[in-house]
Formats: C-alpha cells, sequence, structure tokens
C-alpha cells in the first residue's frame, strides 16, 4: 500500500508540476513557434491557429523582438479583418494568401478598433512591428515561405 500511495502522490505531483507548466505558457501568451522566410529575412512567428488564439493575438504585450512576429492561420481561405483592441504595440499586418502571397499590408496603432482589412480572401495574416516589411522593402506580391499547413 505504501508504495501505491507513493506512486499516486509522485503522479500528482508531477501532473501539478505539468499543470503550472501549462499554465505559466498560457498566461504569458506563448503560442507554438515557426520559422518563415521573406527573401533572405527570417522570422520567428508564434503560430496563432485555434479561434481563441487568433482572438488573443498579441494583446497586451508590451514588446516583440525585431524579426518575431505572430501569423495567423484561418485553416482557409476567408475575408479577414484586423484590429488593435488591448494590443499595446505598433504592428504592420500582411494578409497572405494560400500560396504565400502577400495581398496587402497595412499599418496599425496601438489600442484602437479601426478595422484593417484583407483586400481580397486571404488565408494566413503575419503581425510584425510596426514598419517590419517597409524597412525590408516587402511588399504586396513578395511571398512568405513556411507557412503552416494543415
Amino acid at each position: 500500500m505504501k508504495n501505491t500511495f507513493f506512486s499516486s502522490a509522485k503522479q500528482l505531483v508531477g501532473i501539478t508540476v505539468l499543470s503550472l507548466t501549462t499554465l505559466t505558457c498560457s498566461a504569458q501568451g506563448k503560442l507554438p513557434v515557426t520559422q518563415l522566410s521573406a527573401g533572405i529575412y527570417v522570422i520567428k512567428a508564434e503560430v496563432a491557429a485555434s479561434e481563441a488564439q487568433r482572438q488573443q493575438g498579441l494583446m497586451l504585450r508590451t514588446q516583440m523582438g525585431a524579426n518575431e512576429g505572430m501569423v495567423f492561420d484561418f485553416g482557409a481561405p476567408a475575408s479577414v479583418c484586423m484590429w488593435m483592441k488591448n494590443t499595446l504595440i505598433p504592428l504592420s499586418v500582411a494578409f497572405i494568401d494560400s500560396d504565400g502571397k502577400i495581398v496587402n499590408i497595412e499599418d496599425m496603432q496601438p489600442e484602437t478598433t479601426d478595422s484593417h482589412c484583407a483586400n481580397k480572401t486571404v488565408r494566413y495574416a503575419l503581425e510584425m512591428n510596426q514598419g517590419w516589411f517597409k524597412q525590408k522593402n516587402i511588399k504586396s506580391g513578395s511571398k512568405i515561405e513556411g507557412l503552416p499547413l494543415r
């Protein structure tokens, strides 16, 4: 009996630690990360693929690394608009079709509810620090490689 109790207690501790780790990652807003590229530029992008992840987006973040971003995967082409409610950092968003081609890029101001929409149906939206695309001379028609497929 003692061994069974010890084993059960050990499993409970392991589950608690795992749960706390998961909670900590969720509280920090960290999502799975993938590597994308735009020409010679490498992007470390968090992937927001579920409805809840897409709704949370980059809200309440106070900073983002120079080549970091978030890619929103809508799973299929859709009419997409983004806004910045509770988002604290200025962002640029590239709306991207299923082939990885940028349809249009919009600059967005923090803590606004202005809609920024894709010019046609898209599968992805990639948010980067504001001005990132312009600084790298990445425009409509440019290709983003490494986008998640499912």
